[in-house]
């Protein structure tokens, strides 16, 4: 079947360093962070788990915070290679600028044109997923890391909370503040496969109004095919934006916010453009009474080989009903009209739709004592495919002390059915090879998980999250009734996966820290009585099943020095070998706002192998950037 369109170092060497330059050890850094401590890293406020800021350490969810911290020195350039830093997530590069990303599998299969799609990502509450297939394009997020507060990583689901395509994972990336911004910073970096120079300025327009302005652009060199040959696949894009912060009490914040973005990425026979704008507003007001009020609209633009045009109004409410209930109610909207130019051989019936999605949602967060709570949550959700569904989740939460911190919930997610699902034709010459299903069911899944968090002593901190999900009415292909073409999708896999996650972080000394990570992850797959088995059950992924990964920083006077070691298993089928890489950075002070990082990524090969064909090899990268700040 042709594929559719969319894809789917050494303590010593810093030593020396500053050793030959005695002004590393005075010289303020331009924009390396301390990193938090053990027991500040657990106390950094989270708020996908529940809507409400909460630590981290009480969170009863398999949760990692990648920080700004995190990102700055991994030296990461775009969003998916910030997201290698979370131990909960695969991350696999496809191409120069597509990556697959997943959490607890379903990576996806080109051949059967799975892709993967059951990972919700937002972006300062915007969310990013296409309704068109629920993937998401990669190459069109783009954020500058220095504006990054931190990426919350919840591995499970969250449809409780946020909807449909939240069933195996939840990114959310949140951006600072305007008055946390304030003056400018310029980076420019340069290398054998990236190129990429970025500026922000931030400022004031009165005492409670704040602003930033940004532009980056970036452009990347081809990656190689499997039998070596050139793969044309470069891109570049371009990308600029604002933020407005209003706060005219401590009790009320105005945020106004948007990008425009455009870029070109090499792609047979011609290069493929794509474009896009979103625009977000976003009205908090905190009460007397501690209740908190939010009214969140946006409007997005995404443009390709299709254009889709999103309105989203969302409000919610938080509230404390007694000294034992925390209450979190809201709803909204999202209107998404499309249209998708296709070809002779690949197009859909209908080529343009609006598709309506209203959903509503409570949580409870139950105080049974000063040990034990209970969250329960449920969402209504109406989309225009499955109708109306109940989606509920019930979590229990025990902290023995303030140190610990044991939970186990069960959760009910769905992947709703897309146009690609109920409306995609496909043809080989005159004849029609395959079409979408318009009774197309919504994917199932029935999670079971339990975990803890800890924090041993002041120097080290460990959490393990175990799972067991349940999923049925997965898409398959099938026959067609009474004959073979044309092809149809159908709801006739199901599926049983199960596997553990661990990562901890250990002060080694007051310069240096140690984060390592592995994952287990298994799945068997099943088709339903009277379900068409061609293709067989490797259509619904290719997933590893061990993953593992050593990271450690160093702060060793002004300077510092970051590796990551990286370990994947083999993909099963069709067979991809498991790699090792190792990334890594140093970044030293050339005065007092200036600053020189060198960075390397996937040093152990030239070229190595993350995805299957037709999936290009990636490169090894090395570049250089220097950053100013004013």
């Amino acid at each position: 079947m042709t594929k559719a369109w969319w894809r789917p170092a050494g303590v010593t060497v810093a030593t020396a360093l500053i050793a030959a330059c005695p002004a590393l050890a005075r010289v303020r850094p331009a924009s390396d962070l301390p990193q938090l401590s053990i027991e500040e890293l657990l106390q950094v406020d989270v708020s996908s788990v529940s809507k409400t800021d909460q630590p981290l350490n009480a969170a009863p969810a398999a949760i990692y915070v990648i920080t700004r911290a995190d990102i700055e020195r991994s030296g990461a350039l775009t969003v998916p290679e910030m997201l290698r830093l979370a131990p909960n997530l695969h991350v696999a590069q496809t191409s120069a600028s597509r990556y697959v990303i997943t959490a607890r599998g379903f990576n996806g299969n080109n051949e059967a044109q799975s892709y993967s799609n059951k990972l919700l990502v937002l972006i300062d509450g915007r969310s990013v997923y296409t309704p068109l297939f629920s993937g998401v394009y990669w190459e069109m997020q783009a954020v500058m890391p220095q504006d990054i507060d931190r990426i919350e990583v919840i591995s499970g689901p969250g449809a409780a909370l946020w909807g449909a395509n939240a069933v195996n994972g939840v990114i959310n990336i949140i951006t600072r503040g305007a008055a946390q911004t304030q003056g400018g910073v310029i980076t420019a970096s340069a290398g054998n496969f990236d190129r990429n120079i970025a500026a922000r300025f931030g400022g004031r327009l009165g005492d409670a109004l704040t602003y930033r302005v940004y532009a980056t652009a970036l452009d990347n060199e081809s990656t190689r095919t499997l039998a070596g040959a050139d793969a044309r696949d470069e891109w570049d894009r371009v990308q600029g934006g604002f933020r407005l912060d209003w706060t005219p009490s401590a009790a009320e914040t105005l945020t106004l916010q948007g990008d425009i973005y455009s870029g070109s990425q090499g792609r047979a026979p011609a290069n493929e453009e794509f474009s896009g704008r979103n625009l977000l507003a976003r009205w908090t007001h905190t009460a007397p009474s501690g209740s908190v009020r939010q009214v969140q609209a946006y409007y997005d633009r995404a443009q390709g080989p299709f254009v889709l045009d999103t309105y989203d109004l969302n409000v919610q409410q938080s509230f404390d009903a007694g000294a034992s209930h925390a209450i979190v109610v809201g709803g909204g909207i999202r209107v998404s009209d499309y249209a998708i130019s296709g070809t002779p051989t690949f197009f859909f019936e209908p080529s343009e739709r609006t598709l309506t999605l209203a959903n509503a949602f409570v949580q409870d967060s139950i105080r049974l004592d000063e040990r034990w709570k209970l969250v329960v949550g449920l969402k209504l959700e109406d989309n225009p495919f499955s109708g109306t569904v109940l989606l509920p989740s019930a979590r229990l939460a025990w902290t023995p002390d303030a140190r610990t911190l044991v939970w186990a919930a069960v959760s009910r997610a769905i992947r709703s059915p897309t146009p690609f699902d109920t409306d995609v034709v496909e043809k080989l010459g005159t004849t029609t090879f395959l079409i979408g299903n318009p009774d197309f069911q919504a994917e199932r899944l029935t999670a079971y998980e339990a975990g803890t968090r800890l924090q041993i002593g002041s120097a080290a901190s460990l959490s393990v999250s175990l799972f067991y999900n349940d999923y049925d009415r997965l898409r398959n292909i099938e026959f067609a009734p009474g004959g073979f073409l044309p092809l149809r999708w159908g709801n006739g896999l199901t599926a049983k996966s199960y596997g553990v996650e661990a990562w901890g972080d250990y002060a080694a000394a007051s310069w240096w820290r140690l984060s390592a990570s592995f994952s287990y992850f298994h799945k068997d797959v099943a088709f339903a009585p009277g379900a068409t088995t061609i293709l067989g059950p490797a259509q619904l992924g290719n997933d590893p099943e061990w993953r593992a990964s050593l990271r450690s920083s160093m702060t060793l006077g002004m300077a510092t020095l970051d590796g990551n070691l990286r370990y994947v298993g083999v993909l099963p089928d069709p067979r991809v070998p498991s790699y090792v890489e190792f990334d890594a950075r140093i970044g030293v002070p050339l005065g007092d706002r200036l600053r020189l990082s060198l960075v390397g990524a996937n040093l152990l090969h030239r070229y190595h192998q993350e995805y299957p064909a037709p999936a290009n090899l990636v490169p090894r990268r090395v570049f250089a950037e220097v950053q100013w700040q004013f």
